[in-house]
């Protein structure tokens, strides 16, 4: 196989022209990088793209960050990416794609060809000039790609986000681009969410003054309010180009920009990265022909989005000849990617370890279900890609190697990524790119070279960004050449082995991980904009015993002169995070400083303050400005840590008072703020739904009442939930709860997840896209003087009955979370039962018991859940390494004498109480036939013990049942970040129902 890759001919070239012997890949990669100008120049030669002018030189400059590489050739991308390749006419297939709402579709080469040349000609006729910017929001289809063609052809440079971005993340990117054309998607789904989308696009429109046309892509609804006329993409395909003898191609300089990809760091507004023609079809064309080894007859299927830069990536592949194969939409299931990769015979799979993930969760195994005889390799990217899954691929898909790639939007290429000539080792990245000198640079400050490190490179590549949109240069200087300066740093963590082989550990920027969730510390910084107390402020993860997780999230803030940081300004802070961002973003502990440490060009420094209130040495204090503050931020912190431990402990001392102050009292302990006044309000101070079980957990402590923790719902503050508790009348529960009021006259009931209570709903409730009223139904039982019910059947017949007494007649909309979405099902049939309509039934992350599965695919779920556990315990967080190890070992011997594991987060008595009887039922439920129709939402990663239910759901659900995939996990599906996407999936869903 290595002799007769591109790789190994490319290498013989060289050796022929040089005379020098390349006896194995260390030494062809070490003269990549030493004698860079002439591997580039060498490989231009040998590629051959279409282009005119003079190769010399290859390089202008020693240094990264100012060099340019073939000034003096001229060439257009379009041209290079559609001209005729030796064994691909233009009668092959050049692209086939898939839709989840539409069939498949295919292009040859020549048709592909005659719509971007009749685009192109279009755009022309209507003013487009070289340099003028075209922004697209779109789906993963052929009508993208081609648009991103035809304006490469005419020298405009093309911007592309994807339709589920909300407007004003759209406009945060492309109000800095001032385009001169929209071209979007209008069909999403059904007709509800086209009209959604189309609405959005209108609005998009609105904001982007500088707009001259607007192109839709498909015959989706015309967006209302449209400032523009809007043409129709078919319409513009049809108009002839002249044919391909008359299209000249408009061949412009190697640095002419191309596209504009955007990256979120973690501070500041999204950057507009810009990225030169010559330098992203070459570098391309390296590693898709060398390290990929692509050729003519090969089918490329990358699982991407066009808001990602592996849509730019996938689309360069076309210059090699090959065949690419979209995906566009959500997956019906975990298999679904695969069907396509053995329906059309791709050769190289590209996905994510999510995706990979996803697939071990839910056990699936490719190889026994389908043919996949022609793969011959699997890339994945975008996050770590952990040992375990290079096992799985080998069991479950095949003996292919997994490239594991890595790079990203800044470079529009990989820094690190396969080599068809190398063995993949398990848990390792094969090898660096080549002519680029990858090095792992020390936290002490040595050369760069093998060990654990920051990613640096360290000679100039052609790939290497033009600029920042709207930059002099200074934030370019800043983001890649200010801490280390002379070398491109790109942020991650990389641990190099002597041959070359890489592992990459995350990011060393300042993204945060509290409670499994990611969040952006620029949402925190922007959301300070409306604090005028402070100047500055930096968020950092702290490792903490007393933080429920492990970590929290400290923020450090630097006042302006005279303001002093008291409870009630910690108050603010904390009232204005929730307001712009979200609870999740809410700190454990806000600590005034006096300076924040910052690098010589006057960035801040989130890795210095995070190393310091974690107890070690800052790793860069070499580049700091003023290593002398970091002494204060240690103390600061370490002060603010025992305040919040007093806070916690006064609890145990006041037991005497009114019970207002008593709560009070609990309430500042539990969310480590004070002082707090009666009328403050739980959720504006940054209180969430985990914040809650501990809240009432200690009322149960302290003051021996249990209360469900939707009287949140109604009591949002001390003296509201004081009155709630000093009124036996008023402590009550309600079987039915008003999460949100709302002014159409037909609700929308949520039923409650497995606790019984539905204050986890509320979220959800809240972020709905709808003018309906949205009520929750809880369990019986919450009130400690009521008998629980113990199945699924009892309680869904009591909760039709409670839903019938806020509404009497159907139709009825209503959907449940979890087990809630098993109490729904049952009460749908029994709707229909009584001759009523069911309009709309969600069921949100609903699995069902392994023993409603077939016999056969029961004894597979068998033999497969405890070694899923095990895998799930090595790869989790320690705190959870032997509630799995346990599960684990009871899944093989369940005899054994072994404790069940406790639960992960501790349950007040009565939650507690009822999650039992609720697993119990949940046990016993098999669901019958329902003839009506019925929407599942499936979060993206799956517990180890669950089952697949959808062929359950399938053979149940007597209509239709769509699948729509959902970010997060079980639980974090209805919690912040995630449930913003769930929400807008189940407003869509609803559409115009009510």
């Amino acid at each position: 196989m290595a002799a007769a890759s591109q790789l190994t001919a490319f290498t013989e070239f060289c050796e022929a022209q040089t005379g020098q012997r390349f006896p194995d890949h260390g030494a062809f990669h070490a003269f990549s990088v030493a004698e860079y100008p002439l591997f580039w120049s060498l490989f231009l030669e040998w590629s051959a793209p279409m282009r005119e002018g003079s190769p010399a030189p290859a390089c202008t400059d020693e240094r990264p960050e100012f060099a340019s590489f073939f000034p003096n050739l001229r060439l257009n991308y379009a041209e290079n990416l559609l001209r005729p390749r030796p064994g691909a006419g233009d009668e092959d297939t050049a692209v086939v794609a898939h839709h989840a709402y539409r069939g498949r579709e295919s292009l040859t080469r020549g048709e592909l060809g005659a719509r971007v040349r009749n685009l192109a000609s279009h755009l022309r006729r209507i003013g487009i000039r070289p340099g003028d910017t075209i922004v697209a929001v779109a789906g993963n289809n052929i009508e993208v790609l081609a648009c991103g063609l035809a304006a490469a052809a005419v020298g405009a440079v093309f911007s592309t986000a994807s339709p589920d971005m909300g407007v004003p993340a759209l406009l945060s990117r492309f109000q800095q681009l001032s385009p001169t054309i929209l071209m979007a998607n209008l069909v999403e789904g059904g007709e509800a969410a086209s009209t959604a989308l189309s609405g959005r696009m209108g609005e998009l429109m609105r904001g982007l003054p500088s707009l001259t046309a607007a192109i839709a892509l498909d015959d989706g609804p015309e967006p209302p309010q449209s400032p523009l006329v809007i043409q129709r993409l078919a319409d513009l395909w049809r108009s002839p180009a002249g044919g391909a003898n008359g299209h000249e191609w408009l061949r412009l300089p190697f640095g002419h920009p191309l596209f504009t990809l955007f990256s979120s760091g973690t501070t500041g507004a999204p950057k507009g990265i810009v990225h030169g023609a010559g330098g992203t079809l070459l570098e391309h064309l390296k590693e898709h022909r060398l390290h990929v080894n692509l050729r003519p007859g090969d089918r490329l299927l990358f699982h991407t989005t066009a808001a990602w830069m592996m849509w730019n990536w996938q689309l360069s592949a076309l210059a090699s000849g090959c065949q690419l194969v979209l995906y566009d939409g959500p997956l019906s299931g975990p298999e679904a990617l695969w069907r396509v990769v053995a329906s059309e015979e791709v050769t190289v799979f590209g996905t994510s370890p999510t995706y990979l993930q996803l697939c071990q969760d839910s056990g699936v195994s490719p190889r026994e279900e389908m043919p996949l005889g022609h793969l011959r390799s699997v890339l994945s990217t975008g996050s770590i890609l952990h040992d375990w899954q290079y096992d799985w691929v080998s069991e479950h898909v095949g003996a292919v190697p997994v490239q594991s790639i890595s790079g990203g939007t800044d470079i529009v290429g990989c820094f690190v990524l396969g080599n068809p000539n190398l063995p993949v080792h398990r848990g390792w990245i094969q090898c660096r790119s080549l002519g680029l000198d990858v090095q792992a640079l020390s936290d002490s400050g040595h050369e760069p070279g093998t060990g654990l490190g920051e990613l640096v490179c360290r000679n100039p590549f052609p790939s290497r960004p033009l600029g920042f949109v709207g930059d002099d240069g200074t934030r370019f200087h800043d983001a890649y050449f200010g801490v280390n300066p002379g070398v491109w740093t790109h942020g991650d963590v990389i641990e190099l082995d002597a041959d070359g082989q890489a592992r990459i550990h995350g990011r060393s920027d300042g993204v945060l991980h509290i409670h499994g969730v990611r969040i952006g510390p620029s949402e925190i910084y922007r959301a300070l904009r409306d604090v005028p107390e402070v100047s500055e402020a930096v968020a950092v993860e702290q490792q903490s015993h007393e933080a429920l997780g492990g970590t929290w999230v400290v923020l450090l803030v630097v006042l302006r002169e005279g303001c002093v940081l008291d409870g009630r300004l910690t108050v603010d802070i904390r009232r204005a995070i929730v307001s712009h961002a979200a609870p999740t973003h809410v700190p454990e502990l806000v600590v005034q400083v006096g300076e924040l440490p910052a690098t010589h060009s006057g960035k801040r420094s989130e890795r210095a303050v995070r190393d310091v209130v974690n107890g070690l040495p800052a790793g860069n204090s070499k580049s700091l400005a003023n290593p002398g503050c970091l002494d204060e931020v240690r103390r600061a912190v370490a002060s603010a840590v025992e305040r919040r431990r007093k806070l916690a402990g006064a609890v145990d001392h006041a037991a005497a008072g009114s019970t207002e102050a008593r709560i009070r009292a609990i309430w500042e302990g539990v969310l480590g703020v004070a002082p707090l006044t009666p009328d403050d309000n739980f959720f504006d101070v940054g209180g969430t739904s985990l914040a809650a079980v501990r809240l009432f957990q200690a009322i149960h402590d302290h003051l021996g009442i249990d209360l469900p923790l939707s009287t949140l719902v109604r009591a949002q503050t001390t003296a509201d939930l004081a009155a709630v508790i000093d009124s036996p009348a008023e402590r009550r529960v309600p079987s039915i709860v008003l999460l949100r009021p709302g002014t159409a006259e037909r609700p929308l009931f949520l039923v409650h997840s497995i606790s019984g209570d539905v204050l986890q709903l509320r979220p959800l409730a809240l972020r709905l896209d709808t003018d309906r009223p949205v009520y929750g139904i809880q369990a019986l039982g919450l009130d400690p003087g009521e008998v629980p019910q113990t199945r699924v059947e009892e309680m869904a017949a009591a909760y039709v009955r409670t839903m019938r007494s806020v509404q009497p007649e159907g139709p009825y909309d209503l959907a449940g979370h979890s087990f809630g979405g098993l109490v729904a099902f049952e009460m749908a049939r029994i709707l229909t039962g009584q001759g009523e309509r069911v309009a709309w039934l969600g069921l949100i992350d609903t699995h069902v018991h392994p023993a409603c599965l077939p016999p056969a695919a029961r004894l597979r779920f068998a033999v497969a859940r405890p070694f899923r556990f095990a895998a799930a315990a090595v790869r989790s967080p320690r705190r959870r390494l032997p509630r799995y190890l346990a599960k684990a070992v009871l899944r093989v011997a369940p005899r054994a004498p072994l404790a069940p594991p406790p639960p992960e987060w501790p349950l007040p008595p009565l939650l507690h109480r009822l999650e039992q009887i609720s697993m119990d039922a949940f046990a016993l439920y098999r669901p019958g036939p329902y003839a009506g129709d019925a929407t599942l939402f499936v979060a993206a990663s799956r517990e180890p013990g669950t089952c697949d239910p959808l062929p359950v759901w399938h053979e149940a659900v007597g209509g239709a049942l769509a699948v729509v995939a959902i970010p997060g996990a079980h639980i974090d599906a209805i919690g912040e970040p995630h449930v913003r996407v769930l929400a807008g999936r189940v407003s869509e869903r609803l559409g115009d129902r009510a």
